[in-house]
């Protein structure tokens, strides 16, 4: 409510600042509007403008242009000049779209030209003036609103992505958290599955050691039974901690190598050998993590699933050190059980994580056994894809809109000056071919035909010719034609009136020099119609 009074009073402030032009030429005694009529029809438009230019911007930039156009053409007015830019700015303001606006500048574009063209005026110097006051007055100001817009929007913009940006961050640190939960379960299904893998070979081991009693044996046998229970419990936890789609956070070095790891699974029973390719020591990039891991649960599943099978480890570095192969191979040996169903969860996070760091992953059947691949780049190696910048959109838009503001202003520049030139140029052209110099004008006789004096005239005479400083009314019923005494420009100058009969032979009655503004002649003028 008290927002709705705020607007009201400023619309009111408005309407009011923009009527007191109105008033004020009266006052002033120029003349605009000529009737009181007229005032108020045109303070009513200003009121309806005031009123819809937040939900009809176009339209009330039109009501307020139609008391300026009534009593101008040109629509070059005081009473509604400052009216019409207002508008039009609030226009540019308001209207998100360009084409109403354009709609509206056409309309009164033609308007005026209709006007101007049934007046009894100069119609080229009218509508060089009629654009002019377009371009300045309207085209102007809207385009200045027009910035104003598009600045906002941009600087809306700019909050409302920091806002994203900040939400954003919320989420990329949950997701850190998540990853960091994933992590450490990751790390419990690699550590603890393969240490109860191995507690179930060393069991298997010892169920099947000659000379050791029954009732040892059954307990070996159990032994291997919980060890292999809790491997699958464990499965069960990690499946509900893990997210299979997410990122796994980076992992410090672990505390042995692959070649003490290797040496671990084989002092616990299992037939495992590392190979190391020529050229490259017996240990290669044993500090990477993922390789580590790779081998870690390839001899993990080679422990559960093929318990006794022969196991090969191969780690190599491709010719270019640009890469590590890592091969993890078990042959199936011909008394083992058919393999139980796992989960597949470290077979499928360690998919994940080598496709994240631009490698690739392979497991599967192979040779009647089973075969871990997986190729892992070199730290620092470049990886496919290009960077991609998040703020180019925005960026974009905001050059978009400059450059747009930017060319509508040159635009408007450059069509002003040509309608700056073009102006001057037609009123030096006006002016100075209708000089009748004073030498051609006192050769003219009243009485002669205008057959006679026709050719001593210039070819166009004046359209706004200073009348009110004729020191005689023209005749009654006659035509009378005005010419310049000089081709002075911008400086008042004597006229020449000539008027002839509207008879056959369009005789000159009469002739008749008005003076200069601020002569004796025309003081006298004005002292006598002070005194009436």
């Amino acid at each position: 409510m008290e927002d709705r009074r705020r607007t009201l009073l400023v619309e009111l402030s408005l309407w009011g600042a923009l009527a007191v032009p109105v008033l004020a030429v009266e006052w002033l005694h120029l003349h605009e509007p000529d009737s009181t009529w007229q005032q108020l029809t045109g303070i009513a438009a200003l009121g309806a403008a005031t009123a819809l230019h937040h939900r009809l911007p176009a339209t009330a930039f039109l009501l307020a242009a139609a008391p300026g156009l009534a009593v101008a053409s040109s629509l070059f007015t005081l009473s509604y000049g400052g009216a019409l830019a207002v508008f039009a700015y609030l226009m540019g303001l308001r209207s998100p779209a360009v084409r109403p606006s354009l709609l509206a500048f056409g309309a009164l574009a033609v308007a005026g030209t209709v006007k101007i063209s049934v007046r009894q005026v100069d119609p080229a110097a009218e509508w060089l003036v009629l654009m002019g006051t377009l371009l300045f007055g309207a085209v102007f100001p809207w385009l200045i609103g027009r910035y104003w817009r598009q600045s906002g929007e941009l600087t809306a913009a700019g909050w409302a992505r920091a806002e994203q940006l900040e939400r954003e961050h919320r989420i990329v640190a949950d997701r850190a958290r998540l990853r960091e939960r994933a992590r450490i379960a990751q790390d419990m299904h690699d550590s603890l599955g393969h240490e109860l893998s191995l507690i179930a070979l060393r069991a298997g081991a010892l169920q099947v050691a000659p000379g050791l009693a029954d009732q040892h044996r059954d307990a070996a046998a159990d032994l291997r039974s919980a060890a292999s229970d809790a491997t699958d419990r464990l499965h069960g936890i990690i499946g509900l901690l893990r997210e299979e789609d997410d990122e796994q956070a980076p992992l410090a070095p672990p505390g042995e190598t692959v070649a003490e790891l290797v040496e671990r699974a084989a002092e616990s029973g299992l037939p495992v050998h590392l190979v190391s390719a020529p050229g490259t020591d017996d240990n290669p990039r044993t500090e990477d993590r993922t390789v580590y891991r790779v081998v870690q649960e390839a001899l993990t599943n080679a422990a559960k699933y093929a318990p006794g099978a022969p196991v090969t480890v191969e780690a190599r570095q491709d010719a270019t050190a640009t890469a590590t192969t890592v091969i993890v191979t078990n042959a199936r040996p011909a008394d083992a059980p058919a393999a139980p169903s796992g989960s597949g969860t470290g077979l499928l996070g360690l998919r994940a994580r080598i496709t994240a760091l631009g490698g690739s992953f392979d497991a599967g059947p192979h040779d009647g056994g089973f075969q871990v691949t997986a190729r892992l780049p070199a730290p620092g190696a470049p990886l496919g894809g290009t960077p991609v910048d998040v703020d180019a959109g925005f960026g974009h838009a905001r050059r978009t809109a400059r450059r747009r503001v930017g060319l509508a202003f040159g635009a408007a520049a450059v069509a002003g000056t040509v309608l700056i030139g073009g102006a001057f140029t037609w009123y030096a052209y006006t002016k100075t071919h209708a000089v009748l110099t004073p030498q051609a004008y006192a050769q003219l006789r009243v009485g002669a035909p205008l057959a006679d004096v026709e050719s001593r005239l210039p070819e166009r005479t004046i359209s706004d010719p200073p009348v009110e400083r004729a020191p005689t009314p023209p005749p009654a019923h006659a035509d009378c034609r005005y010419y310049r005494a000089s081709g002075e420009l911008f400086v008042s100058v004597e006229h020449f009136r000539l008027c002839f009969a509207d008879d056959t032979a369009h005789t000159l009655v009469d002739k008749a020099v008005i003076p200069k503004a601020g002569t004796a002649d025309q003081v006298k003028e004005e002292e006598r119609e002070w005194a009436r």
